[in-house]
């Protein structure tokens, strides 16, 4: 039982840094403007993925007997000062917001390898949590490369 609580505590924060990253996502979705539709339909995909990802952790948390964790991380602030983005847009700013949402995403890659560190996952827990990882990598992938398209930008005036 001892090695389940464990385990428990594992799935435990991954739920919150997943509920984490919904609130975040949620938040930039509220204060995008509408014009930046791109933006838009990327940050509820990912908010989905999430919602996805903690009802598969909580489902393993119940069938190990422990209670799913509800809210967010005490450090879910910190987590989600890159989400932070009312002022970002004030200055129309893509790139800071893409390079804020990545950082988000490096945070959630993080907690992930320190999960998947655990000696105690059994193997089918394991897998879903590199199925998961995986997911949030390539999440990561595709922000990095828009704001590396972003970037670009400055180079390739609309007008001549």
């Amino acid at each position: 039982m001892a090695e389940n609580s464990e385990v428990i505590e594992v799935l435990n924060d991954l739920i919150l840094i997943n509920n984490d990253r919904i609130a975040g996502y949620e938040k930039a979705d509220a204060e995008t403007k509408e014009i930046e539709n791109d933006l838009r339909a990327m940050f509820k995909k990912l908010a989905e993925q999430s919602r996805d990802h903690v009802l598969d952790l909580k489902a393993e948390v119940v069938k190990l007997g422990g209670e799913p964790a509800t809210g967010t991380m005490t450090s879910g602030k910190l987590y989600r000062v890159w989400m932070d983005i009312r002022s970002v847009f004030t200055f129309d700013n893509r790139l800071a917001v893409l390079e804020n949402a990545e950082g988000g995403e490096d945070a959630a890659i993080k907690a992930y390898g320190e999960a998947l560190k655990s000696e105690v996952l059994p193997a089918d827990i394991r897998q879903l949590l590199l199925s998961q990882e995986s997911a949030i990598k390539s999440s990561h992938d595709t922000i990095k490369k828009e704001r590396d398209r972003q970037r670009d930008v400055p180079n390739y005036p609309l007008t001549t």
